[in-house]
């Protein structure tokens, strides 16, 4: 299978992650205005089954190192599988929730409180589990990009100043939620895996094969949470299966385009942690806000008309953020 060998190229897949998270919710915006989110998840945790199942066919299965994917699952420990299954089922129900908090109280919130909550978690817990790097460096770094994520924030506020979107209890309590779930699922794959990945130990997965159970997981428990939500949205009138399958073929590839992209940055995430550490990989993942923000800038003009004092936010908001993906760079 493919393995990362040196530190520089476990860095570059961890930065492809960050555009990766930060890009796939761009194809929301390519389906048709009428095309709902409930609907759309669908295909979008569709494609991130699709991909998983190809990565793990091809970069996990050729090769003379580490264990094909079929010997892999042949061998595998069951409560390995479900670990990685179950790191599947929260990070779910927290995206839901995400998207969810979004809707009800707007992005200058839900990010920085959910994504906020789930970077400094998310590397505090598997750091503590996998302990490598420097600490300081590492909680440095994720200090720096968590003040990039909250000027993101502000200048969002200033952006919506005159709006009539009011900040709501359960949009912060879905933020808080969905940002707590977020940063503990990365520990049940990174859990489920082998140490060693040139020489797998008996019963641990593979990355690609801890992979393809994490998107089982997903697809799996999104006939229950996605199912509630189409049955009782957070926002707007019920949708029906039906009203799935009377899509167009447009809409569903853009979904599983989406999901696709988001499982590109988990998988190379996740392969990168070897040689990264599961802390380094998840944090500047997790960085993905900022990249969402520029696509907000530079591409949709998201803040073309906003008032006086923003642009010196935006700009604080990069120099913080690339001097804190720095950090962490260097902390191994």
């Amino acid at each position: 299978m493919f393995i990362v060998e040196n530190y520089g190229l476990a860095i570059l897949l961890c930065v492809i992650t960050m555009l990766c998270w930060g890009s796939w919710a761009n194809t929301t915006k390519l389906t048709t205005k009428t095309w709902r989110f409930e609907l759309f998840y669908w295909d979008y945790v569709l494609g991130i089954l699709i991909t998983t199942l190809l990565l793990a066919f091809t970069l996990g299965s050729n090769g003379i190192e580490g264990r094909a994917f079929l010997d892999d699952i042949k061998q595998a420990n069951t409560g390995n599988m479900v670990s990685s299954f179950i790191g599947g089922v929260i990070f779910n129900l927290a995206n839901i929730l995400l998207v969810a908090a979004i809707g009800i109280a707007g992005m200058s919130v839900a990010f920085p409180v959910g994504i906020g909550i789930a970077l400094v978690l998310g590397v505090i817990v598997n750091y503590i589990s996998v302990p490598q790097g420097n600490a300081m460096l590492i909680f440095g770094g994720v200090a720096l990009i968590t003040l990039a994520i909250i000027l993101n924030a502000r200048a969002y506020q200033k952006l919506k100043s005159q709006s009539t979107l009011k900040v709501s209890e359960k949009g912060l309590i879905l933020s808080i939620v969905s940002g707590c779930l977020m940063g503990l699922f990365y520990k049940y794959v990174a859990g489920s895996m082998t140490t060693n990945f040139n020489m797998p130990e008996i019963g641990k997965l593979t990355p690609y094969t801890a992979l393809v159970f994490f998107a089982i997981g997903v697809v799996t428990s999104s006939f229950l949470f996605n199912t509630i939500q189409m049955k009782k949205p957070f926002e707007g009138m019920p949708v029906s299966f039906g009203d799935y399958f009377k899509g167009k073929i447009k809409d569903h590839l853009i979904g599983i385009l989406g999901g696709a992209i988001w499982s590109v940055g988990m998988s190379l995430s996740i392969i990168a942690s070897g040689k990264a550490g599961p802390a380094v990989s998840y944090g500047l993942g997790q960085g993905a806000t900022v990249v969402a923000a520029l696509w907000g800038i530079y591409v949709w003009k998201e803040f073309a008309k906003a008032p006086a004092g923003t642009k010196p936010l935006l700009n604080i908001m990069l120099l913080l953020y690339i001097s804190g993906l720095t950090m962490i760079i260097l902390s191994k």
